[in-house]
């Protein structure tokens, strides 16, 4: 009897290496050359971040500023960042220019800048020419874009660039139409 399991003992370990010989053959005929490398992929994180555009007129009565208040469909947080652009100019496409932007001219310079809190942002021009004209003070377009830090923080975002901004695959934004500024109402 002990002759057959021993017997026994033998044929399944010369199965088992030949079992084994067999996968490792299978395993190495299975490599072939290496495809090409696929698109970027969703590393899983994203930020969510909104955007508004103003019109706005600088006057000499409100010392060339603008208090613009958040819309209150946006929550800001006390850490989230306000960027704001001035759309420059019209070449077949809108040109924004992140803020603060200078204009040198001959008799001075103009300059369009801001400040934010977590409930506004105040838009305002600092000058030293003698005369502002209404093509540097009347209908100034801007966006203001209220992003996460942590976005912000990324060495490959390029805030100064909006159309890049507002593509990022990982920046989920909700873009709101032109927000009107406290309208008057006048009451008989």
């Amino acid at each position: 009897m002990k002759k057959a399991n021993k017997k026994q003992t033998i044929t399944f370990k010369k199965i088992s290496a030949l079992f084994l010989i067999i996968a490792a053959a299978v395993l190495a005929a299975c490599e072939g050359p290496v495809g090409p490398v696929g698109p970027p992929g969703d590393d899983g994180i994203s930020y969510a971040g909104s955007i508004y555009e103003v019109e706005v007129d600088f006057t000499p009565d409100d010392d060339y500023s603008v208090v613009v208040d958040h819309p209150s469909s946006i929550e800001v947080l006390p850490e989230d960042i306000v960027l704001v652009y001035i759309l420059w100019e019209y070449d077949g496409t809108d040109i924004w220019r992140l803020c603060p932007q200078t204009v040198v001219l001959p008799g001075g310079v103009i300059q369009y800048n801001y400040d934010y809190t977590q409930y506004d942002t105040r838009l305002f021009l600092e000058y030293t020419v003698d005369e502002l004209l209404p093509a540097e003070t009347d209908n100034q377009i801007f966006r203001i874009a209220i992003l996460p830090i942590d976005f912000v923080a990324q060495k490959s975002v390029d805030i100064s660039d909006f159309n890049s901004l507002i593509e990022t695959p990982q920046l989920q934004l909700n873009i709101m139409d032109k927000v009107e500024l406290n309208p008057i109402i006048e009451i008989n």
